[in-house]
């Protein structure tokens, strides 16, 4: 009901089966051999047309150890079977391993390698770092419930900014009774969108940041773009105190941009606080935002 889906349009499109104490594989006598789930799975395939079958957590449907890679091959070799035998895909959601999550890991999931290398299209689901929350303004305490979705088939995971996103919600059933006043609540998720950096922030809003920084500061010191800037000659602040809704990663990426893109100079001055040479920002009114 949370997404308007009528329970209806489910009907000959969902199934849900728990099937209890039987397995795919297991070992008897010291050989891997296929439970009696295969054989049901494979049935229940061929009465009702499936296309798509989720055995989920994978770890519940075989009696193997799951990190033995011999075991696990043999598992994933009759999933495939029963794959092209039946024209079905298959989808195995493994748990992952303890410990820090790396967005896009191949080698996230928990137990032998076997597994992830036979599979055709592999993903991770990870929570939201401390630095992700930051630059999106998310408060600490609500982190947790944000996390992305990543192909751990390439090799490099996109940035935050252009991962995709979703965001647990919890649903109330509406099953309260006078003895049980509160009832249940289940999650859901919904996508999200990152704020964009740029999105919102005006030309006019920007160029004032950078009259501020081609001003420089009063004691004649320049603005540094450098990742360790803090205090006064950070240039970053000077975005922020323009456009107040941009969180400080936002401001800071805003700057490293316009230094790669040549809006910004660094360029070395005579400082005359320090009385050194230093690097300051120095702005090229050419490649202004118009």
């Amino acid at each position: 009901s949370h997404h308007g889906i009528d329970p209806a349009e489910l009907d000959d499109w969902l199934y849900c089966w728990t099937p209890k104490g039987i397995k795919l594989a297991e070992m008897k006598d010291g050989t891997l051999q296929k439970g009696r789930l295969e054989t049901l799975i494979r049935d229940k395939i061929k009465s009702r047309g499936f296309g798509l079958v989720a055995l989920d957590p994978f770890i519940k449907v075989h009696a193997l150890g799951e990190n033995d890679n011999g075991a696990m091959d043999y598992v994933c070799e009759l999933l495939t079977k029963i794959a092209i035998d039946l024209n079905v895909a298959v989808d195995i959601p493994q748990h992952t391993k303890k410990g820090l999550q790396t967005a896009g890991d191949a080698d996230a999931g928990r137990g032998a390698s076997a597994t992830r290398d036979a599979g055709r299209l592999f993903y991770t689901l990870t929570r939201m770092t401390e630095d992700e929350a930051k630059m999106f303004g998310i408060p600490a305490e609500q982190r947790a419930l944000y996390v992305r979705l990543d192909s751990s088939k390439v090799n490099i995971a996109p940035p935050s900014s252009e991962a995709t996103w979703f965001k647990l919600v919890g649903v109330t059933l509406g099953n309260q009774t006078s003895d049980y006043p509160a009832g249940d609540e289940v999650q859901t998720v919904e996508r999200w969108h990152p704020p964009k950096t740029w999105e919102g922030v005006s030309a006019d809003q920007l160029n004032a940041a950078l009259t501020n920084i081609a001003e420089g500061l009063p004691n004649g010191q320049r603005y540094s773009g450098a990742s360790a800037a803090k205090g006064e000659r950070a240039a970053w602040s000077l975005i922020q105190r323009h456009s107040p809704d941009r969180t400080e990663p936002q401001c800071r990426e805003i700057i490293r941009t316009w230094i790669k893109n040549g809006v910004l100079i660094e360029e070395e001055y005579d400082d005359p606080i320090e009385r050194k040479p230093r690097k300051g920002l120095s702005v090229c009114n050419a490649k202004r935002p118009t």
